[in-house]
Parts: C-alpha cells; sequence; structure tokens
C-alpha cells in the first residue's frame, strides 16, 4: 500500500487563526504519524480576493507552528487541468448549461418555499430548447454550468463520524462553473485532489454535505473517492464561528503576542477531542497516540484565556535545547545560558521576559532600597566566593540568625535591592548568575 498523502487547502484572502490551524495540523500530525506526505495547496482560484502575501504569510504561519508541507501547488496555476475536467463533463452530459439570473434563482425558490417545497433547482435549463437558448444568447446571457448529480443515496465510511450518507436527490445540482467562466471550489479542489494523488481529506464538519457531490464528481471524473474525516469546529468560548475575515485569534497575531506555538498546536489538536488537555515540549509529543477517531462530534469551544495558561506552561516545560535558538537572539549565550534558563523558565508568561532577567544578570540595575540599615547588615553577611545553588539559602539563613527576620521582611528588601523588582525567579538560582560583585554593589545602593 503506497503511503498516504494529505492535504491543507486554505484560500489566501486573509490571515488564518486557530480554527484552519486545526485542519492543517490534523493532516499534519496524520502525515507525520503515518510516514505520509502532505501537501499545501492554495485555493486561490479567487483572482480578486487572493493575495500573495496573505498566502506568505500562511506559509509562514504554518512553519511557526511546526507544520513543513512536502509540496506547495497553487490552483492559480493549473486552470487547464479544470478547463479539460470540465469539458469531459460537458461531452459526457454531466456538465449542462443554465441561464437563470441570481434574481430568477432566488425567486423561484421562495415560490417553492411558499408552496411548501425544497428549494432544490428544479433542472428547468434542461428542458430549455434551441430556441430559447438562442434567445438567452442574443440577450447577452452567459451560461453557468451545473453538474447533474444521480439521484442517489451516497455512502462513506468517515474517520471520525463514522458511516455517513448524504441523499443526493435532495440537493440541487451545484454550479461548477460560473457565467464569468470562473471555478467554484468543488471542480478544482476533486481535479487536483486526483492528479495530487491525495488518498485522505481531513477537513472540518461543515464540509459533509459537499463529500456527497464529491464522491460523484470523482466517480464520473473516473477516480476513486479518497477516505474522507470530518472533524468537529473549533468555536469561541460563547460559541461562535471563527472567520478569518475578522482577523479574531490569528495565528500572527498570537504569534505577535508571544503565545507559545506549541500551546496553540496542542489546543488546535486536543480541544474537543478525547486527550486532555495539556502542554506539550514537540510535535512528536503530540504525534504521540494520535488518533482522528479521538475527536469528539461535538462543537469544539476554544477558551483563549486557556491557551495563554497552557502557553505559559509549555514555556515552563521547555528544556534548554529546545530553546537555545531562541536564547541566542536576545544574546543568552554562554555558560550562563543553561542555568539562566533554569532558573527563569518557571516564571516567564512569555519568552520575551526572558531578555528582560537576562538584564537584570548581565546589564545594569539601578536597586531600589528599601530598608539601608538592614542591607547594610546583608552585605556584612554575604558569603564569599564561590557560589552556588546553596547560597541564597547560606546568605538568608545567616540573616535571619542575626536579625530576627523572616518571610518578606528578610526576602524582599534583598530581592529589590538586587533585582529591582517585587517578584521573579527563585533567588536561588538567579543570585549565582548575577554573581557577587553586582549583588555587593547593589546591595549597598550602587547601580552594577
Amino acid at each position: 500500500m503506497s503511503a498516504p498523502v494529505v492535504r491543507f487547502a486554505p484560500s489566501p484572502t486573509g490571515r488564518i487563526h486557530i480554527g484552519n490551524a486545526r485542519p492543517a495540523l490534523l493532516n499534519g500530525l496524520f502525515a507525520r504519524t503515518s510516514g505520509g506526505r502532505f501537501v499545501l495547496r492554495f485555493d486561490d482560484t479567487d483572482v480578486e480576493r487572493s493575495r500573495v502575501e496573505y498566502a506568505e504569510s500562511i506559509e509562514a504561519d504554518l512553519h511557526w507552528l511546526g507544520v513543513r508541507p512536502d509540496l506547495v501547488v497553487r490552483q492559480s496555476d493549473r486552470f487547464a487541468f479544470y478547463a479539460a475536467a470540465a469539458e469531459r463533463l460537458k461531452r459526457e452530459g454531466r456538465l449542462y448549461p443554465a441561464y437563470e439570473t441570481a434574481d430568477e434563482l432566488d425567486r423561484r425558490r421562495k415560490r417553492q418555499q411558499a408552496r411548501g417545497l425544497p428549494p432544490v433547482y428544479d433542472r428547468a435549463a434542461l428542458r430549455l430548447t434551441p430556441e430559447q437558448v438562442a434567445a438567452f444568447e442574443a440577450e447577452g446571457r452567459r451560461p453557468h454550468w451545473r453538474f447533474r448529480l444521480d439521484g442517489r443515496t451516497v455512502a462513506w465510511d468517515d474517520g471520525v463520524r463514522g458511516p455517513c450518507t448524504v441523499d443526493c436527490a435532495s440537493l440541487s445540482d451545484p454550479v461548477l462553473v460560473r457565467a464569468d467562466r470562473s471555478y467554484l471550489y468543488t471542480l478544482p479542489s476533486v481535479v487536483d485532489d486526483i492528479d495530487l494523488g491525495i488518498t485522505h481529506v481531513i477537513r472540518g464538519e461543515d464540509h459533509v454535505t459537499n463529500t456527497g457531490v464529491q464522491i460523484q464528481l470523482f466517480e464520473a471524473l473516473g477516480a476513486p473517492p479518497p477516505a474522507f474525516a470530518h472533524h468537529n469546529l473549533l468555536t469561541t468560548a460563547s460559541g461562535d464561528g471563527l472567520s478569518k475575515r475578522s482577523g479574531a485569534l490569528s495565528i500572527g497575531a498570537l504569534r505577535d503576542e508571544g503565545v507559545e506555538a506549541l500551546a496553540v498546536a496542542a489546543m488546535a489538536v486536543m480541544t474537543g477531542s478525547s486527550s486532555a488537555l495539556r502542554p506539550v515540549a514537540s510535535l512528536d509529543e503530540l504525534a504521540e497516540g494520535f488518533d482522528l477517531s479521538r475527536l469528539s462530534r461535538a462543537p469544539a469551544r476554544f477558551d483563549e484565556a486557556e491557551l495563554r495558561t497552557l502557553s505559559a506552561k509549555v514555556l515552563h516545560g521547555l528544556p534548554f535545547a529546545a530553546v537555545a535558538p531562541r536564547l541566542a537572539l536576545f544574546g543568552i549565550v554562554g555558560a550562563k545560558a543553561e542555568p539562566f534558563w533554569d532558573a527563569v523558565r518557571g516564571n516567564l508568561a512569555h519568552f520575551a521576559e526572558a531578555a528582560e532577567w537576562w538584564g537584570v544578570v548581565e546589564d545594569v540595575v539601578e536597586p531600589v532600597i528599601e530598608d539601608a540599615a538592614f542591607l547594610t547588615r546583608a552585605a556584612a553577611a554575604m558569603p564569599s566566593e564561590p557560589w552556588d545553588g546553596d547560597t541564597w539559602a547560606t546568605w538568608t539563613a545567616a540573616l535571619k540568625a542575626d536579625t530576627g527576620r523572616k518571610g518578606r521582611a528578610l526576602f524582599h528588601p534583598l530581592r529589590l535591592a538586587l533585582t529591582a523588582r517585587d517578584a521573579g525567579p527563585d533567588l536561588k538560582g538567579l543570585l549565582p548568575l548575577i554573581g557577587r560583585a553586582r549583588a555587593w554593589d547593589r546591595i549597598r545602593g550602587t547601580p552594577a
């Protein structure tokens, strides 16, 4: 059996959000765990709304999430394939011209609804005489082209939802080609899936009905349909849908706000599944035990506050090796880098805060003197070098014995003088990095 091939097919008409990240990651993890290939396909046949900058941002967002496509294609480069498929369907009588205007179709639907009938297209175009067609053409009308469905029930075994059926007799024949000869989503998507050898289509449950139509279209083009899996959709915590146009929770915005990519990935994959939401250290860890059947059929509500909490937990658990290149971008390198990360990571809400604490360790700090007399005694009790992880405990124990202070009264004046901050990482790890010379100057009220 050949390796599976999956695809993520965004339209580059806006910036992708966490709801779009869900199918991208589900497809990416499926390919990763099955030894398959992942295709990024830009559905950019809407030339007026598609933008190069959006396509570039989508690639950048996927790269940030750790999703690496094996192949990138653009539908705007493939119009010849769609034209050939349309001509084949015309020859075989499956694609037929229809001349109704949008207003005429709308009036017809309203009449059907008023009579208690479903608003399904009645195939009036198939009953046009040559004279009627000629009259429409003389008016300057150009036809749109509809795919003639077989009036049967289409069934498939869905990778998420189990056995599924769509009664195509209850559907209107879908328009595949507009009057201006541009293509709607359905035909290019099926043609590309055939040409690119897509074996599994993993996408949102809003495409379930489309699947019945597309399976018939695969068959009409002489190709076996792929396996389908329709996952539940992410909504906001209030139950509202996510939209590229609104920009809500876009991947780029989350990245700019300092949310960890692995937190976004974990939320996108685990929300609305039987897997308990938890921080992960890598996509490989996220892929462990990955199974589409774990996804629920109920709506998956995404909580932005929960994402930010998860992001901090991800950050706290990252080992030095995973962040060393990112630390280097802040100039955090050398022998101090790893013990510094171990000292500060548990207190970070965002990775960029590491640069601030590196400044506390390496740059000049203006100490905050809360109790000068106490700090004079602290300077006198300061241990000699070398300093290590026990120095803080040794120093504060001696001060406690000397002054009788404990708790906040003991620790807070020292923290303010050493770091100029009210709170932060445990000084057990931070103090040896600051070093005795700087610590002495700061305790004595000298910027250092």
